[in-house]
């Protein structure tokens, strides 16, 4: 039985949620998102917040229910606060500038690398090593933050590459003679 389901999820102030049907809508400071849910749990609006329940003999109804309580949570954080991610590059010559709403990346390759930002994602070059990733969806942040790590993952005997902020990277010892 879900745990994290059976918990309601308390609506911030200065945010405003809507249900209609299927979907689920929630309009704050940062912006608007909304999400669509299946028909095997049901969402309503209570004194304490925002209930989420399975339906009775549904199949799936117990799967769904903790994902959709804790989606309905990331909107609401969202709409509220934003998410960032914090990426650093590790490497001689490797570095990131801006060009215009792009990001250019020098990753020791024959090219430099020009990632284009997606719709609502917003990129930023504090130090020329170090990228912010900020958005208001959480999956679409994490997912940008994922494709710019994927051009130079973090390589386990030097240690150089792009990664997140805090990440560890295991180091392996090279050849022995």
């Amino acid at each position: 039985m879900s745990r994290i389901g059976k918990k309601p999820v308390a609506v911030p102030s200065g945010v405003t949620a809507t249900i209609d049907g299927n979907s689920f809508s929630a309009k704050g400071p940062m912006g608007e998102l909304s999400l669509a849910f299946t028909d095997n749990v049901t969402v309503s609006m209570s004194d304490d917040g925002v209930l989420v329940a399975p339906v009775e003999g549904a199949k799936n109804a117990r799967s769904h229910w903790g994902m959709v309580r804790t989606m309905i949570s990331n909107l609401f954080e969202g709409v509220s606060k934003g998410y960032v991610k914090q990426l650093e590059m590790k490497g001689v010559g490797y570095r990131a500038q801006m060009k215009g709403n792009d990001i250019q990346l020098a990753l020791g390759l024959s090219h430099d690398v020009i990632y284009k930002a997606p719709d609502g994602i917003k990129l930023a070059v504090g130090k020329p090593t170090e990228i912010t990733v900020s958005g208001i969806d959480k999956q679409r942040v994490g997912q940008t933050a994922a494709d710019i790590r994927k051009f130079r993952p973090p390589e386990p005997y030097k240690g150089k590459g792009i990664r997140y902020v805090g990440e560890f990277v295991f180091r392996k010892e090279g050849k022995k003679k």
